[in-house]
């Protein structure tokens, strides 16, 4: 799996409040239990993930190769704590000029796209961007884009996001439909 440099520096910045952790494997759908990263303060969440989207890796995958081209990347930082959360993705190598969605989701991702679960809620039963975490972007000319989404609160370490799945159209804002992006085209599990 390559990483670009771009995504590498974006993850060390993001993580960037000491040393890093010690590292250990981790078996494939595991998370760790207690909040992971380089903060001290009691509670803080630190999550990411990265990598090249692949079909035989469920912890990064890939569903719809038309909207996610061989070669496609992702990034993502979750920082939590002090009754705030900010999350930020960085992609690549997508299908040009196209808005995707984008959501944090309940379970880690797997070999079917259904198996993420629903949205990650902060408040059960709101599906609204002040209680999930929605980051939808738009592509660039290269198939590049980015997105940041702050929340007024901070993940309970006992209730975390697994995955930030990527969809295939743009978050449906308001209506009966709120919430909806179309069909799930890759996954990223958090760790």
């Amino acid at each position: 799996m390559r990483v670009p440099a771009f995504l590498l520096v974006l993850l060390a910045a993001a993580g960037c409040a000491g040393s890093p952790p010690p590292m250990r494997a981790e078996a494939p759908g595991e998370r760790a239990a207690a909040p992971v990263g380089a903060s001290a303060q009691e509670g803080a969440v630190n999550l990411s993930s990265a990598g090249e989207f692949t079909t035989t890796d469920t912890g990064v995958i890939a569903y719809d190769r038309t909207l996610v081209p061989q070669g496609a990347q992702v990034s993502v930082t979750v920082e939590s704590s002090a009754g705030a959360t900010r999350t930020s993705l960085v992609a690549e190598g997508l299908l040009p000029g196209h808005h995707y969605g984008a959501h944090l989701h309940a379970k880690p991702c797997g070999g079917k796209p259904d198996d993420a679960g629903p949205h990650y809620q902060h408040h059960p039963g709101q599906i609204t961007p002040a209680s999930e975490v929605w980051l939808d972007f738009t592509t660039d000319a290269e198939g590049a884009g980015r997105s940041t989404a702050k929340q007024d609160w901070a993940f309970d370490p006992a209730h975390l996001p697994g995955s930030l799945v990527i969809h295939a159209k743009p978050t449906v804002t308001s209506g009966p439909q709120a919430g909806t992006a179309g069909d799930r085209v890759a996954c990223l599990t958090l760790r």
